[in-house]
């Protein structure tokens, strides 16, 4: 199959385009043929080798946790899924090897749920790690109610938009930090757009004086800074960016693959509550271009590879 791998940790320079071995599907997972796969920066972050401390790399690499595909064998032991079924996926093993930049994965059952037949595969394929990523943590970290006001840093980009729209889902009052030229975005997402930068703390304060009851961060440094000291009188405080929550009082949050709460995602996306808003779609031997863009942080939505099946 044609692949994206990389040999060895480094720049976005070290993906290469070129032929891997099918993978195989062991009995509890089904080979999906990849339409199309999310970039993220956790990424990035592993192929440089930020994540050797927690995850081993089995070289050549083959990145990327997301996809959407179409599933053509099913493991021996696989009832869920069957030929022809179309799947989403946070395909994320506890080691880097067998990624989703490819042809074909083989996807534990564990890490995939039926694609929203309402969304395109290239918008599909946006919606696992980000939108599990924003459900976890409004939900389970920050545990939000009907009727809180929630800060989101970040709020047009991929995680951020995903939280916006289910923290407003939820109920509750949502502000976002985004660039001017996003604010008109965000508000349409349903959040009050705030502009990041100096007397940050001063215009969230203005905005919302009786402090906030979650913040979600997914910047770090200054963004956490702010988040802190911006809180209501036991307001609770996330980052998926900074371990220095810690010290804020707050917990720092880690996606991490779940069938139940993806297919939650799904029908939430079929229903039209949730949108993926795609910002640059490449093609499969362009991923280290779409990886350089995604490094830079500033795309609006997320940036998606297409394996073309169709010439």
């Amino acid at each position: 199959m044609k692949a994206i791998s990389y040999n060895a940790y480094g720049s976005a320079d070290v993906l290469e385009y070129g032929e891997r071995p099918d993978p195989k599907v062991g009995p509890d997972s089904v080979l999906v043929k990849v339409r199309a796969a999310a970039v993220n920066p956790v990424d990035w972050k592993a192929r440089e080798g930020y994540l050797q401390g927690g995850l081993d790399a089995v070289f050549p690499v083959i990145p990327g946790w997301d996809v959407s595909g179409v599933v053509v064998q099913p493991g021996i032991a696989v009832d869920e899924f069957g030929v022809g079924d179309e799947v989403i996926g946070y395909v994320r093993e506890d080691f880097l090897s067998r990624g989703t930049f490819a042809e074909y994965v083989a996807a534990p059952v564990r890490t995939l749920a039926r694609k929203p037949l309402s969304l395109s595969f290239e918008e599909a394929a946006g919606l696992p790690l980000a939108g599990l990523t924003a459900y976890q943590v409004l939900h389970r970290t920050l545990k939000i109610r009907d009727g809180d006001t929630v800060l989101v840093h970040a709020a047009a980009g991929g995680v951020g938009s995903l939280a916006v729209q289910i923290a407003r889902h939820t109920g509750c009052r949502v502000v976002g930090t985004a660039s001017a030229r996003n604010h008109d975005h965000v508000r349409s997402l349903g959040a009050e757009p705030v502009e990041y930068g100096d007397g940050l703390a001063d215009r969230l304060r203005e905005l919302v004086p009786e402090g906030f009851d979650a913040a979600f961060d997914t910047v770090g440094g200054e963004a956490l800074r702010v988040s802190a000291e911006t809180l209501a009188e036991g307001g609770r405080l996330a980052s998926i960016a900074d371990s220095e929550v810690f010290s804020y009082g707050g917990r720092y949050a880690f996606v991490r693959p779940d069938a139940a709460d993806l297919a939650q995602l799904a029908e939430l996306a079929e229903r039209g509550i949730v949108t993926v808003h795609v910002d640059r779609v490449f093609p499969l031997e362009q991923a280290a271009e779409a990886y350089r863009l995604n490094q830079e942080g500033r795309t609006r939505g997320k940036i998606v590879v297409r394996v073309n099946w169709d010439g």
